[in-house]
């Protein structure tokens, strides 16, 4: 917690001056909003902006619109995008190369405007998700300049989860549903009692600084027990649930496993689940040049494991069937990860599940694996 600071409260009017507060310090404030039949996130300038009243009824393969019967802002679940495409944009420019007249050839880096980044309703496991990016893209010895220079001043605000949708998980996977850090403020929405409230915890002196400047109120013990509450009762509720321990050894013991087969005659390899994922970076490059060989360029874009040109090398591809790139996905995602980054590369949000076409489930395939485990992979 910054400073002196301990937790207040503010009214929707104060979150209303929080917002506009941000883009006074020249944030590009960045919210929940509902477009084409969905709960996305998009620039917002303020309340009016945000999903007042509606929520989202998912399962696997299934996600719909509905009102609720107050009028919380924040009382829906994460829907089909995820903060990365604002960190880490599905298509960018990596280089641009000119030839003059004389011949002579150079290349330079595009020039990107400086952007501060005001993130309003960040979820617990998605905190965590940027954190994995973070580890990928920031740490390490191939730092991406672009994705740390757009990290490096995002105003984070975080939701904690006041309900938990059907396909979540992040209680297994220790990512929520309470934000317990990562961000300048997290707002916890308070609406017994008709008193419609925000809980606020401090959480940078960023943060602190910019409530100076909002209208609030000290917090009262009842309502700092009335959110721990909430939160309690949402990581109780929990739709979908997966069993952690010795998952890492268990997938990678069983490559050969006939539960991949059985998942690929319902997989359509159209790689919704990587681009639904938070945390999913794989990507392909395509160069450019113009029709007089005087300028060309190099484009980064998304691309999926589940595609049959992403593993082609020279001869074809290493993984040409379903089976085999759906165990790739999944054994990257809850296993090699680990090896990679020292953490699973899920937070349990439930993306995935939701937005399968055709309903896949991974915490139904894990728990069907560790269930019957392969005898001829065991030895």
């Amino acid at each position: 917690m910054g400073g002196n600071w301990k937790s207040a409260t503010i009214k929707p009017e104060g979150l209303h001056s929080l917002i506009g507060k941000l883009r006074d310090e020249a944030y590009r404030v960045v919210g929940p909003t509902m477009r084409d039949d969905a709960i996305v996130y998009d620039d917002i300038a303020g309340l009016d902006d945000l999903p007042k009243g509606w929520t989202d009824d998912q399962e696997a393969g299934r996600y719909a619109l509905a009102r609720r019967s107050d009028d919380a802002y924040f009382g829906y679940n994460v829907g089909p995008h995820s903060w990365k495409q604002f960190l880490f944009p599905p298509v960018e420019t990596m280089w641009h190369a000119q030839r003059d007249e004389d011949g002579a050839m150079t290349c330079s880096a595009p020039s990107r405007p400086k952007e501060k980044f005001a993130f309003v309703g960040v979820r617990a496991c998605e905190i965590h998700a940027i954190a994995i990016q973070d580890r990928v893209f920031r740490e390490g010895p191939f730092a991406d300049n672009a994705y740390a220079s757009r990290r490096q001043d995002a105003f984070i605000i975080a939701v904690n989860c006041g309900q938990a949708g059907a396909t979540c998980f992040c209680s297994s996977m220790g990512t929520g549903p309470r934000a317990d850090g990562g961000f300048d403020l997290a707002l916890t929405e308070l609406l017994e009692g008709g008193d419609h409230r925000f809980l606020v915890e401090i959480g940078s002196e960023a943060g602190a600084a910019i409530m100076e400047a909002v209208p609030h109120a000290p917090a009262s013990s009842e309502q700092v027990e009335a959110a721990a509450a909430i939160v309690e009762e949402t990581a109780n509720r929990m739709g979908r649930s997966l069993e952690t321990d010795g998952l890492k050894e268990l997938l990678q013991g069983n490559l050969d496993h006939p539960r991949w087969n059985d998942v690929a005659d319902r997989c359509l390899t159209c790689g919704n689940c990587t681009m639904v994922c938070p945390t999913c970076f794989c990507t392909t490059v395509e160069d450019h040049s113009d029709l007089e060989n005087r300028t060309a360029e190099r484009v980064r874009k998304w691309d999926s494991c589940f595609t049959l040109d992403f593993s082609y090398i020279h001869g074809g591809s290493v993984r040409t069937t379903t089976h085999s790139r759906y165990r790739q996905w999944m054994t990257h995602k809850l296993a090699n990860w680990i090896d990679q980054f020292g953490t699973s590369g899920c937070v349990g949000c439930g993306r995935c599940i939701t937005w399968c076409p055709t309903g896949i489930d991974l915490t139904e395939e894990a728990a069907a694996i560790r269930a019957a485990p392969s005898k001829a992979d065991a030895q």
